[in-house]
């Protein structure tokens, strides 16, 4: 059985190279607050070694000094959630980042009877996969104590896997890999990096100075469950290419008949709701038996990006996303086709418009609504992430990245987690199932009809 060694484990402080030396803490918004007590993101990209002999010898020194000067561009990973407790004897809290320069965990890992290709061509993502990430076992909470933002480094016989933890409570994906994509840059060689992070947050009216005071999440009830029954889950990389997601586009317009275009992953969505509720539906155990046949409901929870809708500056750093859900009858589902539901999910994006946003925050600060673990999980269908980040940009001076895989953390049945795919037009989707479903969905014909060559 394969085995990974941890070599050495450190803490990396920010360089202090003058790079925002004045700032001492960042203020949370609702975006940020809602995932406290969530699992941190994870993600990590696949590289061959270098072809340099003395850049092999030297990569972990390397990837360390780069990491320190990059941390100096973005102090809040370098810091710690700080907490103040305030008001008339209620104990309520308010949770900041601490810009204290504490450090990020860097750790050094080796598995030497691990090649690229066992990562990168089985069907379903390999277990040892998840033990390549830092911070393993750590909710966003514990970001008072612990690092907020983790780097890996694993070497593996003919490759390196580079990963990163970071808090979901500080920062979510489009800022997790705008720090990747620059330090990518530092690493091969930029002094500067090519878009500064802007810190100052967006709050609405309704906030006064930017402080949000939450009760005591013991006294709420709103800790995590420790037992939560979590089914045998299989994950897998479903690759539609750029021939794929086009066929799929025409086919879910051309049924839809509309003016409005069905985008890309709004169309890839469509496609993998319908073949997991189908496949659930007949990998259900026990048929309902219901005189008034009461019928299943099917829900697709979608990351909104509020960037856009604001509209936030580029390179607004923290969360800028909240969790939406629509939801549609299984009959509704399965009989009506791509083009449908394609369209349903058109016009529930374009419905999160920037009222709604707005709508969000300010119902939340007037009573907060903590994300609990397990309870995005109830659900058909999860679509997160994004495939528009820019995963395989991340040249860290040997060569561009072959593949990406995301940690164990706030994995369950339904999450797809899109990533771009690493030919232009295309988008790979880590899907995460129960076993029987994913079994069942390498058996269905019309799901693998979207894919060539399958």
């Amino acid at each position: 059985m394969e085995k990974i060694d941890i070599i050495s484990s450190c803490l990396v402080q920010m360089a202090n190279n003058g790079n925002n030396k004045s700032m001492s803490r960042m203020d949370l918004t609702p975006w940020d607050l809602q995932f406290l007590l969530l699992d941190p993101i994870q993600k990590g990209i696949l590289f061959h070694k270098p072809e340099s002999q003395q850049l092999r010898n030297t990569i972990i020194d390397h990837l360390k000094n780069t990491l320190s000067h990059t941390l100096s561009f973005f102090p809040p990973l370098a810091g710690r959630l700080g907490t103040a407790v305030v008001g008339n004897g209620d104990n309520a809290v308010s949770y900041f980042v601490d810009c204290n320069n504490a450090g990020a965990e860097f750790t050094h890992a080796v598995a030497a009877e691990v090649c690229v290709s066992d990562i990168s061509e089985p069907n379903y993502v390999p277990e040892i996969v998840s033990s390549f990430f830092p911070l393993n076992g750590v909710s966003n909470i514990d970001g008072i104590s612990k690092p907020l933002f983790g780097v890996q480094v694993t070497e593996l016989v003919d490759g390196f896997f580079i990963s990163c933890t970071a808090n979901h409570a500080v920062i979510d994906g489009t800022s997790f890999w705008h720090f990747f994509n620059s330090w990518s840059e530092i690493s091969r060689g930029f002094d500067k990096i090519s878009k500064m992070p802007l810190f100052e947050k967006w709050f609405p009216n309704n906030c006064n100075d930017g402080l949000i005071l939450l009760p005591p999440l013991e006294q709420n009830n709103l800790l995590p469950k420790s037992h939560v029954m979590v089914p045998q889950l299989l994950q897998r990389v479903f690759h539609f290419s750029k021939e794929s997601v086009a066929k799929l586009k025409a086919k879910a317009n051309s049924e839809a008949g509309s003016d409005k275009i069905i985008s890309s992953l709004q169309v890839v969505s469509a496609h993998l709701w319908r073949s997991v509720a189908r496949n659930k539906s007949r990998n259900r155990q026990s048929p309902q038996i219901n005189t008034q046949e009461e019928e299943v409901c099917c829900i697709m929870l979608f990351v909104v990006g509020a960037r856009a809708r604001i509209p936030l500056g580029d390179g607004y750093f923290g969360n800028g996303t909240y969790i939406a859900k629509t939801s549609i009858s299984e009959t509704e589902l399965l009989g009506k086709g791509l083009g449908y539901v394609g369209l349903k999910i058109n016009e529930f994006v374009a419905s999160q418009n920037r009222e709604e946003v707005v709508k969000f925050v300010e119902d939340w600060i007037e009573k907060p609504t903590i994300v609990r673990k397990g309870s995005i999980g109830n659900c058909t269908l999860a679509i997160t992430s994004s495939p528009r980040h820019n995963v395989y940009g991340n040249d860290f001076g040997w060569g561009k990245p072959i593949a990406v895989r995301s940690g164990r953390s706030q994995k369950f049945d339904g999450k797809m987690t899109t990533f771009p795919a690493a030919e232009d037009g295309g988008i790979d989707v880590e899907v995460c199932l129960a076993a029987e479903t994913m079994q069942a969905m390498e058996n269905d014909a019309e799901f693998l009809d979207a894919f060539e060559n399958y």
